[in-house]
């Protein structure tokens, strides 16, 4: 007889899992000191290739802050810290569409640890700033593909505009977040509950054209 999957206890391989992971970043940030780690080649880092766009740097460090919060060693919020400051530029890049992915795994956790008013404002900024991307005429966020471009993806970095307009009493900023989550449940949404990954508009009209993956 197989046992219900709530009556097995996955505490110890959780824990084991958890202490891998540590071992497996304090190895990474030792061997590459200030290194964010981007893609493999034959499964090693690669250093020297061309990154596709630095959408992904917020998650070493977003996984140095759920360390510290979770063994409250303070060398984990030092290196979460030291790896997270320099991702403070950025609340200004309007090249991609993860601004989410770089400050909700990074300055949220460390604002809301801290509640210091100018963490808070990095990421009022960042959600302003992915906010530019919202096209009106088809209602949604761009991808940093073009402005013809909607991904699904883009649903896991909205909550940063959602957070900046609660900060701000932005109702501009709601809406935009609320009409692209409403576009991307029309046009990527299948009946099933499948998703496509990117669909594409028409500039001129805002007129859905198709999925394209």
């Amino acid at each position: 007889m197989i046992e219900p999957l709530s009556a097995i206890d996955l505490r110890p391989q959780l824990e084991a899992a958890f202490l891998f992971a540590q071992k497996q970043v304090k190895r990474l940030v030792e061997k590459d000191p200030d290194f964010y780690p981007m893609y493999t080649q034959e499964g090693r880092w690669r250093h020297g290739g061309e990154a596709w766009t630095h959408w992904c740097d917020g998650f070493l460090p977003g996984m140095m802050w759920i360390f510290f919060e979770r063994t409250g060693d303070p060398a984990w919020r030092k290196l979460a810290e030291q790896y997270s400051r320099p991702l403070e530029p950025r609340k200004h890049d309007r090249s991609i569409h993860d601004l989410g992915f770089l400050f909700l795994s990074t300055y949220h956790r460390w604002q809301r640890l801290t509640k210091d008013p100018a963490l808070e404002q990095v990421l009022i900024e960042a959600g302003r700033t992915l906010a530019l991307r919202f096209q009106p005429k088809g209602g949604y966020l761009c991808s940093f593909i073009g402005p013809e471009s909607l991904f699904i993806d883009i649903m896991m970095n909205v909550g940063m505009i959602f957070y900046a307009a609660g900060r701000t009493e932005g109702r501009e900023l709601a809406d935009i977040a609320m009409r692209h989550g409403l576009t991307t449940r029309r046009v990527l949404v299948r009946s099933d509950g499948s998703t496509a990954h990117e669909g594409l508009f028409d500039t001129e009209t805002g007129a859905f054209l198709r999925q394209s993956t």
